[in-house]
Formats: structure tokens, sequence, C-alpha cells
């Protein structure tokens, strides 16, 4: 294998025509630049360059390695530009996941695309999963980072960064008494004791389930579980079906599900429903971090996903 070293000698000598000169470019004596071409000569077993008066030109053969040793050079520049592009976290890949409440969000898809403008390098990949499943990936190093609603408790080393904290809404079938108020004032917490709840299943999303009931208790009472969803929209069609009332984050509104109906909530200070992102604490990406940078900035000042 030939050095680059080698390669960049000889292009040197091609393009100025003289060793001297060529030397004197490259920093070096004539002497050992001339020992550099014919070893690089003896090597190839062929004459690269031949004598003129006044310097030295290409041989056939020599016009042959110009062309690669331009190719090669050319290649290793952009090697080495890549490779730091990636150490700065510019390039690569970043692979990001989300709840489905969490994405319905509009600041995760805002901050997906805020950080795709900024970073057009690095190649995006996206992936939707319960919380348990999003924090076990991330952990992994599945995913780089992830959106979920609520910290599944203390998990080492992972740390959960606080993006924002959403109001939460009651869902009601739309024949529910209380349904036909939705333009009224808004329902204390306390109105829905009795009634049978639909809850996104806790083990997939412990977070909110907690934040409900401890709610309700606050409220005072217990509410009964009637129905468990795999997933937090799919309580909205369980609530169209009738089958229970439920409190979910404003944000649900968005799927409009028809024989949903909506009341907000009295109670001040009311549940919410916090969205955090979740990244590991050592040995993350340079795209991780500069993806957490990206969020941390659109926290701090929205306006900066439209600037």
């Amino acid at each position: 294998m030939i050095e680059l070293r080698l390669l960049e000698a000889f292009v040197t000598v091609v393009e100025e025509g003289h060793v001297t000169r060529a030397a004197e470019r490259l920093g070096m004596r004539q002497p050992p630049l001339t020992r550099l071409i014919q070893g690089l000569e003896a090597r190839l077993g062929c004459r690269l360059l031949r004598r003129l008066p006044r310097g030295v030109a290409p041989t056939e053969a020599g016009l042959a390695l110009l062309e690669e040793a331009r190719s090669v050079l050319a290649r290793a520049a952009t090697v080495e530009d890549a490779v730091r592009r990636a150490a700065r976290g510019e390039a690569g890949r970043l692979a990001v996941g989300f709840t489905s409440s969490a994405g319905l969000h509009p600041f995760v898809p805002t901050a997906i695309r805020y950080f795709r403008r900024t970073s057009p390098g690095v190649r995006i990949e996206l992936d939707e999963a319960g919380t348990a499943e999003l924090v076990e990936a991330v952990l992994a190093g599945r995913l780089d980072a992830a959106f979920v609603r609520s910290p599944v408790g203390a998990v080492a080393g992972l740390r959960f960064e606080p993006v924002l904290d959403e109001p939460m809404l009651v869902a009601l079938p739309e024949g529910h008494a209380l349904a036909r108020q939705q333009d009224g004032p808004p329902l204390l917490l306390a109105a829905l004791a009795g009634e049978p709840f639909v809850l996104y299943r806790r083990q997939t999303g412990p977070g909110l389930y907690d934040t409900i009931l401890a709610a309700c208790r606050e409220a005072g009472f217990t509410p009964e579980v009637a129905q468990e969803a795999p997933r937090l929209p799919a309580t909205l069609s369980l609530v169209a079906a009738g089958l229970g009332v439920s409190v979910v984050p404003a944000s649900m509104r968005r799927l409009a599900v028809a024989g949903v109906a909506y009341r907000a909530l009295a109670d001040s200070p009311g549940p919410v429903a916090p969205v955090r992102l979740v990244l590991r604490r050592a040995g993350a990406s340079a795209t991780a971090s500069r993806f957490a940078d990206a969020v941390a900035r659109l926290v701090a000042d929205p306006h900066a996903a439209v600037a």
C-alpha cells in the first residue's frame, strides 16, 4: 500500500514541474524528495518522471498515477472531514423514540424538524413504543434518546430531562350527562367519583397511570378502573364505545375521535402529563448530545424553531 505522503509528494512534483520548487512547497529539502520519488518508482517498477531541460514531466505511467493519486488524496480529505463532523455530532445516525401520546404534542415533531434543519448531515431514525420499552432501548443503546410522558422511577445510567408539563382533560362518551355541558365551566375531578375509568395500561405507562390515581384520591375518591388500554390513543376508542371515562393529555384532543367529548378540569393544581427526554448519562453519542442541546434550546425559546 502506497502511503499518502508519497502520493502527495509525487502530485506536488508534477504540479510544480520541478523537484526543487516542489521540495520548497512541501517544506523539505530536494535530496530527500528525490529519494522519495525514486523509491516510488522502484516500488512500482517503472519510470514516473522524465527529465526536461528545465524540470520534469510525467511519463505515461506517471500520468496514470497522477489521476489516481489526486482521487485518493481528495477522498482522504473527505474522510477526514467526515470523521471530524461525526465527532461534532454533525453527521451520522440519530435514533429517537417516542410514546404515541408524546408524539401527538406539537413540541416533539417540532423538535425533530428543528434538529433535521440544523443538522442536515445526520440521518434520523424514529421509533414508537411504550415508556418501559423506550427506556430499556435507550439504556441498551438501541435508541439515542426518547420522548416519554413520565419516568418509570430512577433508572441507573439514564437521565430524564424536563421538556414540558401539559394539562389534562376529561374524556367522556359523547352521550354522557357530563358531556352535554362541554362548553360549560371546567369540571371538578370529584364529579367523576363512581364512574368507570378507562386508563392507559400501568406497566406500559406507569407515570400517567399513577398521576391520575393520585389526583383522584386527592379529589376524595378512588377510581374504579374498568378497562386498561395498550396504548394511550386506544383509551379514546374505548371511551367512545361507552366503556368509561378517562383523563388524558390535552394534546390527545388532536386525534378528533368520533364519539368523544372533552371537559377541562377545574382542579387547581390539576393532574399534568409531563413530557421528558430520556438520555444516557454516560457514553452518549455526539449526535445524541447535539440533539439534547437542540431540545434544550427549544425548551428555553420555542421561537427558535422558526428563526
